[in-house]
């Protein structure tokens, strides 16, 4: 009689496991399709001075892994660690201080700034744990009329602004688009090469201008963590293909966010797309 409740609680155990294993949230792979657990990621994140987080905007799992990764590498560097985010742009930047300095209200922050419309859910549990453990927020994006002027009129329109537009745009002088950059080529390729051309060039610029902004706000005992839509910085391009024009490559490691039917293993396509690949099912709830 035993052996008989043994065998059913070892087959109940089992049926648990498999119901537990097709709910997986998340799947974590190493960028040749590897499974790999969270604190074996974050081992290698600890090491590194420039940590790219890109993510699927309004996907939860982003999000919560986000903030734990903050919290992780906040525990290792402590004041060492600097917070960027393309979700924040170079001219709202002393709004940004003007909060984490308690110099003004939450709700005037949030009248001030330009935030995207997740932020309450997705963008302000980082900023508020910069704000609680006294780090520094950089806004790192162009802003957005700028890159729209870049688009509309060619890069050649913004050598028009003003010296104080400019301080907000990544250096002109030094700015190139490389059209070869496989990223750009293929927004080229989507969107023809008539407006394709300045989408890119548009897409470029923010880059550019988010690789200036790390870099000013980064000394060597520093460690920057940026958060960035996972096409600025899959393949090691978009941003870190102007970063490593100043950095060394092996300083830099990346995260990226994909969707998939199943998380059972890595699709082809996404091999190579970062160091580690945060693989969620297509079926998960969105942010908005």
């Amino acid at each position: 009689m035993m052996n008989k409740i043994i065998a059913f609680l070892l087959i109940a155990f089992s049926t648990i496991s498999v119901k537990a294993k097709d709910l997986d949230a998340y799947v974590i792979y190493t960028s040749d399709g590897k499974k790999v657990d969270f604190f074996k990621m974050m081992k290698e994140l600890e090491d590194k001075k420039f940590v790219f987080f890109g993510e699927l905007h309004n996907n939860p799992i982003s999000h919560w892994l986000q903030f734990e990764v903050t919290k992780k590498l906040y525990n290792k560097h402590k004041s060492r660690l600097v917070l960027g985010a393309e979700m924040f742009e170079a001219d709202n930047q002393y709004i940004i201080d003007e909060y984490l300095q308690g110099k003004i209200s939450a709700s005037s922050f949030q009248d001030e700034v330009r935030l995207w419309p997740n932020y309450d859910t997705d963008y302000k549990p980082l900023m508020e744990f910069a704000k609680a453990q006294g780090l520094y927020f950089v806004a790192t994006n162009v802003p957005r009329r700028y890159a729209s002027m870049a688009y509309k009129q060619g890069i050649d329109s913004l050598k028009t602004l003003s010296n104080t537009a400019l301080q907000y745009i990544a250096p002109l002088d030094n700015f190139k688009f490389d059209s070869t950059v496989n990223c750009y080529r293929k927004m080229i390729h989507e969107f023809g090469s008539h407006g394709g051309v300045n989408i890119a060039t548009a897409q470029a610029l923010k880059d550019a201008t988010m690789a200036h902004f790390i870099l000013k706000n980064y000394s060597n005992r520093n460690v920057f963590l940026h958060f960035n839509g996972a096409y600025h910085s899959d393949f090691h391009e978009g941003i870190i293909h102007y970063l490593k024009k100043e950095v060394n490559e092996d300083k830099i490691i990346t995260i990226s966010t994909v969707s998939q039917e199943s998380t059972d293993e890595l699709e082809k396509a996404y091999y190579e797309s970062a160091d580690f690949i945060i693989c969620v099912p297509e079926t998960m709830t969105t942010t908005h």
